[in-house]
């Protein structure tokens, strides 16, 4: 006979399980959140699944699918089983219907659509339901689509690189390349977690960006990679003035690019437009782009995770007004000097000024340290 104890230690191997296989979908599944789940039958794993991409099965689904007859079974899901009929039916039936008699869910679904509704379902229907199992596990899986679900807004990382003495570039603007190939690798991994990377037209026009994700640079097996660089996250440009070149190399790469201007100029906007850019005017107070506004816009696209990759005076902006929510910094073992550009352009006059980070994370990144810091 299973002990309670014995019971509650197996439950949360199988949701750290379900957890696991969230992870598989980090770079696929947006605008959808991801989710893994398990489904155990008299002490044995008997189907398991994740959400792969939007408008394909999600987790419950194909687990379902995997096990062929779950009757009689737990399943552990990481997020709330869904009660609305989006691209695919609800999930919370698709259990019903399956005859599970016991669900752990990891969290609440933050989607104002479920919100509960998919656990009252179920539970409506007789099936023993438990929360709360793993969730800070859970919750990191959708940092994007937590945040914009709870506040209309996405998700922000600044990703920067720095020296050890806090340089991003020579005076000159010379930065190429201050990190090794392994931290190149790693900033292309979360550009591919991202639903949109954006930059100024300053770092654009200076570095003939693509901002794309590149599938010989994944360092990930050849198929696999394949289908992530089908999903490329939308490119987002603050333009002020619409100084990019219709003939600008981000707007021949593949995906979608976004130009967001404060100052309307409509020879240059129609210049764009027929080089395949969609430009948008989201003027501030100051004669460029609102920030917050922009943020908003992004959100109501369904970008969940935003990375913007900037030099230090846009990222200075997101950071003074408020809007970050991780910093990661590669940190390479170089001197650029005194003369080099700062990492942010953050105007501090005092000691009571300075911004307090809490740093998550610090991980060797082949001859590099990435440094995953967020504000107090």
């Amino acid at each position: 006979m299973t002990t309670t104890s014995e019971q509650q230690q197996a439950d949360r191997r199988y949701m750290q399980l379900a957890i696991d296989l969230a992870w598989r979908g980090l770079y696929t599944a947006a605008p959808n959140p991801r989710v893994g789940c398990v489904l155990v039958r008299d002490g044995e794993m008997i189907g398991q699944g994740y959400h792969i991409r939007a408008g394909e099965g999600h987790a419950e689904v194909n687990a379902i699918a995997d096990a062929g007859d779950a009757s009689g079974a737990t399943a552990y899901v990481t997020l709330e089983p869904c009660s609305h009929t989006g691209k695919t039916p609800p999930c919370c039936q698709a259990l019903i219907a399956a005859k599970v008699t016991r669900v752990i869910v990891a969290m609440q679904d933050p989607n104002p659509l479920v919100a509960g509704k998919g656990i009252a379902a179920l539970r409506a229907a007789g099936i023993e339901v438990e929360t709360g199992l793993l969730e800070s596990e859970a919750r990191q899986l959708n940092p994007g689509f937590i945040k914009r679900m709870e506040t209309a807004m996405p998700w922000v990382r600044i990703k920067l690189a720095m020296s050890l003495d806090g340089r991003t570039a020579m005076a000159s603007g010379e930065s190429q390349w201050i990190t090794g190939a392994q931290a190149r690798q790693d900033v292309q991994r979360l550009r591919a977690r991202s639903s949109a990377i954006v930059s100024g037209v300053d770092t654009v026009i200076a570095d003939d960006a693509s901002l794309t994700v590149r599938c010989d640079e994944l360092g990930l097996p050849s198929d696999f990679a394949e289908q992530i660089v089908q999903q490329q996250p939308l490119r987002v440009i603050l333009d002020s003035s619409l100084r990019l070149s219709p003939t600008a190399k981000i707007l021949t790469q593949p995906g979608k690019t976004l130009v967001v201007a404060a100052q309307q100029n409509i020879e240059a906007q129609q210049q764009l437009e027929q080089a395949g850019a969609e430009v948008i005017y989201i003027p501030g107070a100051d004669g460029r782009v609102d920030l917050v506004k922009m943020l908003w816009t992004l959100a109501h696209r369904e970008c969940n995770e935003i990375m913007v990759e900037a030099g230090a005076t846009l990222a200075g902006a997101f950071s003074q007004a408020g809007l970050v929510d991780q910093y990661s910094i590669y940190m390479a073992p170089t001197f650029l000097g005194s003369e080099a550009r700062p990492l942010l352009q953050l105007p501090l006059a005092s000691m009571n000024q300075q911004q307090r980070l809490t740093i998550e994370a610090i991980t060797p990144v082949g001859d590099d340290w990435r440094i995953d810091t967020s504000p107090v």
